[in-house]
């Protein structure tokens, strides 16, 4: 058992303290992930607040939780969480003259995307973390914290055309089991 599967299965009996080190563990990724995802849109307050959210998130859906996806769940999930407040904070502008009645209601596809949304960032949250490693790591780095090719080899000790080749076939394998899961590119 690893320690995320210990630390899950306490969070599954509402040990607080196993939230505690969850914390502790993965703030600094959870961070980076929103600090790249905002690539500076976010003010450190609303940054700040997008960490809560994600770690509250898991707390609110710690049944559902696995130790062999929990970096994958949380990592996509701060992801999520950083798009939907900079959305918030890009386009919602009210005058104070508006009228309120005047507004468009959302529009019940938008809610709806954005549930298959959610529901397809989490299975790529498995997916990403049941790659092989070097595999896993470099799509993580190349997806959630931005990171350029060259960057990523120099950091891991690989060539550029290494690390390329890696992304090419992690991406193939993830567009496989995605579509073994019922998911497909629209095409």
């Amino acid at each position: 058992m690893t320690d995320d599967d210990s630390l899950c299965r306490r969070l599954q009996r509402q040990d607080e303290k196993a939230l505690e080190e969850i914390m502790k563990k993965y703030i600094s990724l959870i961070s980076a992930v929103i600090f790249n995802c905002s690539r500076g849109r976010l003010r450190k307050e609303d940054r700040e607040e997008v960490l809560i959210d994600t770690f509250l998130t898991l707390w609110k859906n710690r049944e559902k939780t696995a130790g062999d996806t929990l970096k994958g769940y949380l990592c996509c999930m701060a992801k999520s969480r950083t798009f939907d407040r900079m959305d918030k904070t890009d386009t919602i502008h009210f005058d104070a003259e508006e009228d309120i009645d005047e507004l468009e209601p959302a529009d019940e596809r938008s809610l709806e995307g954005h549930v298959e949304q959610k529901d397809i960032n989490r299975v790529l949250g498995e997916i990403v973390d049941n790659l092989q490693p070097p595999d896993n790591e470099i799509v993580i780095r190349y997806y959630y914290y931005y990171q350029s090719i060259a960057k990523i080899a120099a950091v891991m000790g690989l060539t550029s055309d290494n690390v390329k080749i890696r992304l090419y076939r992690a991406r193939k394998q993830i567009k496989k089991l995605l579509t073994e899961r019922g998911y497909h590119d629209g095409t």
